[in-house]
């Protein structure tokens, strides 16, 4: 039978993004009462979720970076022969099942999760562009709700903002004496959670010397740089492993 499963051959060769995306989160948002437009009790749920996927799922990734409903996945080695199903599949459900507990385990979730092929120079491009993208949902996330407690609804507001610049959305927000760049570095920015190798110094019984030791610690960045800086792309050398 397993010869008419349906593209289970198909594999992945390292390094990829796995993307992983909350489905229909909207209405988790209104079912927990989420604050709106950027909840924090939320974001240390994802943010839970990453340290596990990293730590503990198996599917050992370098990092995972986080934004909104969004967490990007960065593997260098591949479990299950790099089998684009298993990998999908694993991944959405451990997610889901992460997200779930650090929620409470009150609400089911889902995730939907994809595979993008990298090399370790398309790394910074990508994690760049997510940034980006994190970025452009806060300043819309914040002009939506703002537009909403004017008196809108939500799909009107939606509308009125497509198209719209970011110098435009920035003002929008300005006449309302609200300053977007003071918004805590997270809802800009994202946040990343990866492996950090430290030194620690031990001591050697049997040669009676001492020894430094190198040692892997999931770390969480909620204070990121800004990925298009030097210092922001040093920073993501670093964290890639010098690339």
């Amino acid at each position: 039978m397993e010869n008419r499963e349906i593209f289970s051959t198909i594999t992945a060769i390292p390094p990829v993004f796995v993307r992983l995306d909350g489905r229909a989160f909207h209405r988790l948002a209104d079912c927990l009462g989420l604050q709106k437009p950027f909840d924090e009790f939320f974001h240390k749920a994802m943010v839970t979720a990453c340290t596990s996927l990293v730590a503990d799922s198996g599917l050992n990734p370098d990092l995972a970076f986080t934004f909104s409903d969004e967490i990007s996945l960065y593997l260098t080695k591949l479990p299950f022969n790099g089998r684009v199903e298993k990998l999908d599949s694993v991944a959405a459900s451990y997610t889901a099942s992460s997200f779930t507990v650090a929620l409470g385990g009150t609400t089911l979730v889902a995730f939907d999760a994809r595979i993008i092929p990298a090399t370790p120079e398309f790394a910074i491009e990508y994690l760049t562009n997510r940034q980006a993208e994190a970025w452009r949902n806060h300043i819309n996330a914040y002009c939506q709700q703002a537009l909403i407690e004017d008196g809108m609804d939500a799909k009107k507001a939606a509308e009125q903002l497509k198209g719209l610049q970011s110098k435009d959305l920035h003002e929008m927000m300005h006449v309302r004496g609200f300053n977007l760049a003071t918004t805590p570095a997270w809802q800009r920015r994202g946040t990343l959670v990866y492996k950090k190798i430290t030194e620690k110094e031990g001591f050697n019984p049997i040669t009676n010397k001492t020894v430094i030791a190198e040692r892997s610690a999931v770390t969480t960045e909620t204070d990121l740089p800004l990925f298009t800086s030097p210092e922001g792309k040093e920073f993501l050398r670093m964290v890639l492993g010098g690339v």
